[in-house]
């Protein structure tokens, strides 16, 4: 019994898309999350100054680390979905004149 991938892999024509724009999602990301690590370093009890609703900034800012990279995350996906689409119907349009 072998086993085959469901889908026929080959040349991603949206790689240097997908590259680019996980490079620069990432160095955002980074970018937001050294300043977590520079307050931390910085001034530490500014992380246990109360924010709202009886939390500290420090669970503030970490919950929105987590929601950042949750909503990037979707945001790189459509962009991608949105550029392979585009890719396939520019491509079925030259492949059909």
């Amino acid at each position: 019994m072998f086993h085959e991938p469901a889908a026929q892999s080959g040349k991603d024509p949206a790689a240097s898309f997908k590259t680019l724009l996980g490079v620069k999602m990432f160095v955002v990301y980074a970018l937001v999350y050294a300043g977590f690590i520079g307050i931390n370093i910085i001034s530490p009890l500014a992380m246990e100054k109360e924010v709202f609703w009886g939390l500290n900034l420090a669970v503030i800012y970490g919950f929105g680390l987590i929601f950042l990279a949750l909503i990037m995350a979707l945001i790189y996906n459509q962009a991608c979905n949105a550029r392979e689409a585009a890719l396939m119907a520019s491509g079925s349009e030259k492949a059909g004149e």
